[in-house]
């Protein structure tokens, strides 16, 4: 079975469904899609306050203070924030007020300390104010029964920062996904071990786990299982039950050793599709148990997993959270470099960023293998070139998908 990139992403996309939302608690709903539109209980502020430290008066009794006539009054009382006192500004008094402390009744104006003397018996004020200067009104932001977010928000801190202020402590959102990581081989082996003759440290689940919980998932990653049917199949079995998307490299090729497609073929629901894309040409994708979790067998080069990752995973995990969009963001720039691409596949390139006054310029990093990771990791970005371009000249126009949203 052959299909293009874009085949293959429909295909992913049409078996991948929103996960159901439920009641987070406001610190973990963080990052999360809102799933409900959230109307304000309260007003914000709730009551009339002092926006600064300093005196709240009445500001006809401080027409025309300035440094060479200053006006005096007595202080009748102190309020701080937190606290309501019963305290009642009468002509020609004032109360010393904290930032935040409710407005005493009578009062109309906050004059700022620093145009006081600081005084606590009686206070020297040298500048007039304007009438409600320095004083928050109730409501001012937020009234009662105002809408305040939207479903489909993504909840960044500031979004955070508004339902705690009306008082919520829980709010309905869809969840992160769980995704179990899995590698295989009989070749790998665990970072910090000793390496044996033909072995490798295993860096695929690694990486794959580091990128999906980048894309804001809860990770579990199960680490190296040898090519063993049975035990492949146990440990997805086992992994089922908490997983509501898996991930495995290696052993999806044309290999006589590539048991992962071997053992999967058989069940009727993953296919093996060879999709026409430089790096990550063999492909596996379908669902696995009762609850038809998505399962992803990711090649076992390097770079072939990692770009296989941002283009056909990371969506399924957006769409698992319901983010929009599902793809990441793409730019257009100039390549620095020249460098030919094969025909009918899309080759996504290894490139070095960066925005400039006329424009992205984006610089090839490594080589084109797919076991390159040295130039992986100086990468930010995949110069991303169609199937029917077969070169790319030094100045020539192309798309950049940007891998850190710190690119932008």
């Amino acid at each position: 079975m052959r299909r293009s990139v874009d085949e293959h992403l429909e295909a992913v996309l049409g078996r991948v469904t929103a996960l159901p939302a439920f009641d987070q608690p406001l610190m973990e709903a963080l990052g999360l899609v809102l799933c409900e539109d959230v109307v304000s209980g309260v007003s914000l502020p709730g009551f009339d306050n002092s926006a600064m430290d300093g005196y709240a008066v009445q500001a006809a009794d401080l027409a025309g203070a300035s440094q060479d006539k200053p006006i005096t009054l007595p202080v009748v009382g102190e309020i701080r924030a937190g606290r309501s006192e019963p305290i009642v500004v009468t002509p020609g008094t004032c109360v010393r007020i904290m930032t935040g402390a409710p407005m005493p009744r009578g009062a109309d104006s906050v004059v700022q300390v620093e145009w006081t003397d600081g005084g606590t018996v009686n206070v020297r004020i040298v500048q007039q104010p304007s009438l409600g200067m320095s004083v928050r009104r109730a409501g001012e932001d937020v009234r009662v029964g105002e809408q305040v977010l939207e479903r489909d928000t993504v909840l960044g801190p500031r979004q955070i920062a508004v339902l705690a202020a009306v008082g919520r402590a829980r709010v309905k959102a869809r969840p992160r996904p769980r995704v179990v990581v899995v590698s295989t081989g009989a070749e790998l082996k665990e970072p910090g071990s000793r390496l044996g003759e033909g072995q490798i440290y295993d860096s695929n689940s690694y990486t794959l786990a580091a990128a999906a919980r980048d894309a804001g998932a809860v990770v579990y990653r199960v680490g190296i299982v040898d090519d063993d049917p049975k035990k492949i199949m146990d440990t997805l079995s086992d992994q089922l039950v908490r997983a509501d998307l898996v991930i495995t490299t290696g052993g999806v090729s044309m290999g006589a050793y590539d048991i992962v497609k071997e053992i999967l073929s058989k069940t009727g629901t993953v296919d093996f599709p060879q999709v026409a894309m430089q790096p990550g040409k063999p492909q596996g994708f379908g669902v696995l148990g009762e609850d038809e979790v998505p399962i992803f067998t990711l090649p076992g080069n390097p770079v072939s997993a990692y770009v296989s990752f941002e283009v056909f995973v990371r969506p399924a995990l957006r769409k698992l959270m319901g983010q929009m969009p599902y793809r990441r963001s793409t730019v257009q720039g100039v390549s620095l470099d020249a460098f030919s691409s094969p025909p009918g596949r899309r080759q996504f390139v290894r490139a070095a960023a960066r925005p400039g006054d006329q424009g992205w310029m984006a610089s090839t990093v490594g080589g084109h293998g797919s076991h390159l990771l040295g130039g992986l990791s100086r990468a930010n970005a995949l110069i991303v070139v169609p199937e029917d371009v077969t070169s790319v000249r030094a100045g020539d126009q192309v798309e950049l998908l940007l891998l850190d949203e710190e690119s932008g």
